[in-house]
């Protein structure tokens, strides 16, 4: 195996045990769904399936990884700009 492999592989792997483990983390309410931290765990494993997948020509997993991202991302706008929202209101307190 050559290293550019087992970066691929390893980069499926962990994206993999973040996605699963931020599904495990909510469904046992340990975490929710507006948490940054749970988001960051989605964006960052569809980007290792993306690697992955575009690496083994698996289109549909990239395509459905791509907007898992999107998904992510966008919620993590949403996030901060409310988190800066509230910030604003407490400094003009």
């Amino acid at each position: 195996m050559t290293l550019t492999l087992f970066l691929i592989e390893a980069a499926g792997w962990i994206g993999a045990g973040l996605i699963l483990g931020a599904y495990i983390l909510l469904s046992a309410g340990k975490m929710q769904g507006s948490s940054p931290v749970y988001q960051w765990m989605n964006v960052i494993g569809a980007a290792g399936f993306i690697l992955n997948s575009g690496y083994h020509g698996a289109i549909p997993s990239v395509a459905i990884n791509v907007l898992w991202i999107g998904i992510g991302g966008f919620a993590l706008w949403r996030i901060y700009k409310g988190a800066a929202a509230v910030q604003a209101i407490v400094q003009d307190a």
